[in-house]
């Protein structure tokens, strides 16, 4: 299935926008696209009724006015709930499927075998399951590769980062790098992103299980953000490394559930995107973009939403009602030439794909793609100038059934 869309984002100093949108579908018999007309389209703004930057209302003008034509190709179907996206130097794309099957995308056709791999004590149960994937700086060498996933211990949940090697057919046990203890008997906020930052260590987003105050606590490791060697021993000038009463792989802390991380290639900064409140926890909504970095407080339970607080960092924008952020990527190709540098954040509960301007530390504007078209959005990655998302439909949380998840493709028009 193809659509064509053309777009044209105008946002105003106070936080007004105007998106105009004209679709033309090519014909289609298994699948349908539907747009705004203009008369109806809502900004990026709008729709979210709260997409602010903290302590200030407004979001500056995206200069971007250029339209970006791009067609939509739906690559891969049957699916089971691909979270992660994970292109190779090669040309293949590692899809993680949470169920615990990796799957490989070459060529735009995905292989019917899954691509080997024994997760010990593995278990999907909940929000857990096979979660993340990251290449070792130097994969190309050396072939290595890290995957986050959730194993279950005397009935217990919790997170595991381990290492194996690449052979050409199947990933092989190397070693374990990280092991989340002590473990819960929940199933949810896991977190578990992974990726090897600037400096070459490797970063880990850990939910708080649920248990909000140990967001707080660093002598705990739940709603934090690690950082560890390559190896998973702990760097030496990790910001709490011989602090007493803390843990000192932590990196970052006060977090809720950072299920989307991107690092910008331009700055090495860490960009985080984070599910706020559920309602039953909080008021809804709340969902959070920010700038990780090191020792500081993101503020969960003590502040959300748009607070602020003395010491506490308050999100570059929050979102509300929740967009429910799963994955996040930079731009990076040259197809798109007006998108270079752009971050890119796929939403589940928003059922888009947000592209956001950056101007240094700030968010200079926000558009909405294939808004409402595909159903919940998980995973988003850049592979030769191309943009890839999965869709996360058969999650337990969408209208899909099992299986019926895909990935699909932007290309220029």
């Amino acid at each position: 299935m193809l659509t064509t869309h053309k777009l044209q984002l105008s946002l105003a100093l106070l936080g007004l926008a105007t998106l105009t949108i004209a679709c033309q579908q090519s014909p289609s018999t298994n699948q349908v696209s539907t747009a705004q007309t203009p008369s109806e389209a809502i900004s990026p703004v709008d729709q979210t009724n709260s997409a602010n930057q903290a302590g200030d209302s407004s979001v500056a003008a995206d200069k971007s006015t250029t339209p970006v034509q791009f067609k939509v190709e739906t690559i891969a179907t049957g699916l089971e709930v691909p979270w992660d996206l994970e292109p190779a130097p090669d040309g293949r794309i590692f899809v993680l499927e949470r169920a615990g099957r990796v799957r490989i995308l070459r060529n735009q056709q995905l292989d019917l075998t899954p691509y080997p791999v024994t997760l010990e004590n593995f278990r999907a149960r909940g929000q857990g399951g096979l979660m993340d994937m990251t290449l070792h700086p130097d994969y190309a060498n050396n072939k290595l590769v890290y995957l986050a996933y959730t194993v279950e211990t005397n009935g217990a949940m919790h997170t595991r980062v381990a290492r194996f090697r690449d052979t050409g057919t199947g990933l092989v046990f190397d070693r374990q790098i990280f092991n989340a203890e002590p473990v819960d008997n929940n199933t949810k906020h896991f977190g578990s992103r992974i990726g090897f930052g600037s400096d070459g260590k490797l970063y880990i987003s850990l939910g708080e299980r649920g248990k909000w105050d140990l967001a707080q606590d660093l002598g705990n490791l739940k709603g934090k953000t690690l950082r560890l060697e390559a190896d998973g021993t702990i760097p030496v000038d990790n910001p709490f490394v011989g602090r007493a009463g803390a843990k000192s792989e932590v990196f970052s802390y006060g977090h809720r559930n950072a299920q989307a991380m991107a690092f910008q290639p331009e700055t090495g900064l860490i960009w985080q995107a984070e599910h706020g409140p559920t309602g039953n926890d909080r008021p809804g909504g709340g969902d959070e973009i920010n700038v990780v970095e090191a020792g500081k407080n993101y503020g969960w339970p003590l502040i959300h939403h748009s607070q602020t607080q003395a010491g506490l960092e308050a999100p570059l924008m929050e979102f509300t009602p929740a967009t429910a952020p799963g994955g996040a990527a930079f731009y990076t190709g040259d197809r798109f030439p007006q998108w270079q540098g752009n971050l890119f954040v796929a939403n589940l509960r928003g059922q888009s794909l947000q592209r956001f301007t950056i101007n240094g530390q700030q968010i200079s504007g926000v558009e909405n793609l294939l808004s409402n078209e595909y159903g919940r959005l998980r995973a988003v990655a850049v592979a030769d100038g191309y943009v890839y998302v999965s869709t996360s439909n058969g999650d337990g949380y969408g209208a899909g059934s099992r299986g019926a998840d895909t990935i699909l493709r932007l290309s220029p028009q």
